[in-house]
């Protein structure tokens, strides 16, 4: 499998916000989204096998583990056989995608954090996928503006989406116009700041 980085920091966002993790960032990703915060991990990164990156996530202890991207799922083989092995060790883990493709197979051995991507993104998720959602499961929306609350609202309307749903606005967009939006209109979502750049950590 082709990896960005492998590293230990708190999760910054999501059902495990705060919780010390291992974040495995596989390289590559079908989008191209106006605000990515990690475009590096877009290309390059470094061959490892199964194995290797077992090992490197033993070496740096903890029991929860983040895999994310770029798109993860793009390497799905592989993903499939590294969750195998963690389910085997008794780790946790989540992994984040950008809800293009299918993640049944993951669910097994995994939640899953699906970010539907707004307009202001530039990119589309496959809202059909937020019917696989489950109560383990979140969904989560990057607001910039206006237009994105009121797509994330039109989503949630003609969407079941069993899973716990969160607004985060895009850094340096205005916090305070979103969270007096959702309390407006009473959004049945949890309101989240991205607490690792607040504490501008990996």
């Amino acid at each position: 499998m082709i990896v960005s980085e492998i590293f230990r920091s708190l999760q910054g966002e999501g059902k495990n916000q705060g919780r010390p993790c291992t974040f495995i960032r596989l390289a590559g990703c079908n989008l191209r989204c106006a605000w990515c915060d990690t475009p590096y991990a877009r290309e390059g990164g470094e061959e490892m096998t199964v194995t290797q990156v077992l090992d490197r996530v033993w070496l740096l202890r903890g029991t929860h583990i983040c895999i994310t991207g770029g798109e993860p799922l793009l390497q799905r083989e592989e993903v499939l056989k590294l969750l195998e092995k963690f389910d085997l060790h008794g780790y946790t883990v989540e992994i984040e995608t950008n809800g293009t493709r299918d993640f049944r197979e993951m669910q097994p051995y995994a939640s899953i954090c699906m970010d539907v991507k707004c307009p202001s993104s530039g990119e589309k998720s496959d809202l059909a996928l937020l019917a696989f959602i489950t109560p383990r499961d979140c969904v989560k929306f990057v607001v910039a503006d206006e237009d994105d609350l009121l797509y994330a609202r039109a989503v949630m309307s003609r969407c079941e989406i069993r899973g716990e749903i969160f607004i985060s606005p895009v850094e340096g967009s205005d916090y305070r116009a979103v969270a007096d939006q959702i309390v407006e209109e009473n959004l049945p979502v949890r309101f989240q700041l991205q607490l690792h750049k607040i504490l501008e950590i990996k």
